[in-house]
């Protein structure tokens, strides 16, 4: 039983969300853009998942009866930006056992001054007992670390991820939904204030508030626009922490997704990658199989991205249009599905094919979670 997507919807993104913005509010705005672009209402949804970092007191309960859902299938995940890919797994089985005919998925946060400042010192155990108490918090160290070995062992420089970031700013341009459009120079890029060495500003994704949705139901037949789910994998502490982050747990599952999906990497039109830095986006391109194994990683940025002649993330991703919590993991599904669809407006591209992955949930050192989906166009 096929399954597709047949709606996505966004709350807007802010850097500054207006006095009394919450969490539920702003999901359930993504999960009524998304019902309304599918032709749905509430009472027409059996199936809803959700992933958040802010919503407590509540739950996944209490916010599909605030949005009234009732439901058999129901699903709270915490995997930040594994959580789409989780989500979107555990659904497609629902719908193919007959658990649910339509399900949400969301994910969103209200991600203001303090409420970040608490995530980033409390993200996990790992890291208040081990990385908070260091001078500089959240992941920019670990990630500036990683980045230094991803330049050193690929010949990388700071120019190449700068091409990633340009690119992206390209296409936010496009997109109103990005908070961030206005052009960005390589001079700007390299100009930045420093993060944490080698990263500069642009590196590093904003938080934002705001949050996203997508609708999903057995194949519908009834000729409306859609993207049909190929494959969806996910791959949890491939590695125990042991390796050198420069590689994900997406190398594990890719060859299996692609072979579920019938296609290759070579097939992709679009691509959206996990985006909180410029390195995780070469790291999870070559573990995808999009960076060809062998080819030089700095000529396939210059050729592919930076050209855009092979388009990634096409929203602006999240170093442009921003980073809304645990909406960062559907943001890509969200933007895949609007270019499969024919709904990008502006940043349109002729696809047929997208990858989307996802990453995510810093343990010591790098993210522990890894999600492909691979999607394909339906009429």
């Amino acid at each position: 039983m096929p399954v597709s997507i047949i709606g996505a919807g966004q709350s807007a993104y802010t850097r500054h969300p207006q006095p009394g913005t919450t969490t539920s509010g702003v999901i359930a705005g993504a999960v009524r853009a998304a019902l309304t672009e599918a032709g749905l209402t509430p009472a027409d949804v059996d199936g809803f998942a959700v992933s958040s970092f802010t919503l407590d007191p509540d739950h996944a309960i209490d916010l599909a009866w605030r949005m009234g859902f009732s439901l058999t299938w129901l699903m709270q995940d915490t995997n930040g930006g594994a959580s789409a890919g989780g989500m979107l797994q555990h659904a497609v089985r629902a719908i193919e056992a007959g658990d649910a005919k339509v399900i949400v998925l969301a994910s969103g946060d209200l991600m203001e001054g303090q409420a970040f400042a608490k995530l980033v010192a409390n993200y996990n155990s790992a890291t208040r007992d081990h990385l908070s108490p260091l001078p500089m918090s959240g992941p920019n160290a670990l990630f500036a670390m990683l980045t230094t070995r991803q330049m050193d062992a690929l010949g990388l420089t700071r120019e190449d991820y700068g091409h990633i970031a340009i690119a992206q700013r390209e296409w936010a341009g496009l997109n109103s939904g990005a908070v961030y459009r206005k052009a960005l120079t390589m001079d700007e890029y390299l100009g930045a204030p420093v993060v944490a060495t080698p990263l500069g500003r642009f590196d590093c994704v904003p938080p934002v508030t705001g949050a996203d949705a997508v609708v999903l139901v057995a194949e519908p037949g009834d000729g409306r626009p859609r993207a049909n789910v190929l494959a969806v994998r996910a791959s949890y502490n491939s590695d125990q922490q042991d390796g050198n982050g420069l590689s994900t747990g997406l190398r594990s599952i890719a060859e299996a997704a692609w072979t579920e999906a019938g296609i290759g990497p070579g097939d992709v039109d679009v691509a959206c990658v996990y985006d909180d830095y410029p390195a995780m986006v070469v790291a999870q391109l070559a573990d995808l199989g999009v960076l060809p194994p062998g080819e030089d990683p700095s000529t396939f940025i210059k050729r592919r991205i930076a050209s855009r002649e092979l388009p990634v993330n096409t929203s602006g991703g999240q170093l442009s249009a921003g980073q809304a919590g645990a909406a960062g993991g559907m943001h890509g599904l969200v933007e895949a599905t609007r270019q499969l669809r024919g709904t990008a407006g502006q940043r349109q591209v002729r696809a047929r094919h997208a990858v989307v992955s996802g990453y995510g949930m810093v343990l010591y050192r790098y993210g522990a979670c890894a999600t492909m989906t691979v999607l394909e166009r339906g009429a």
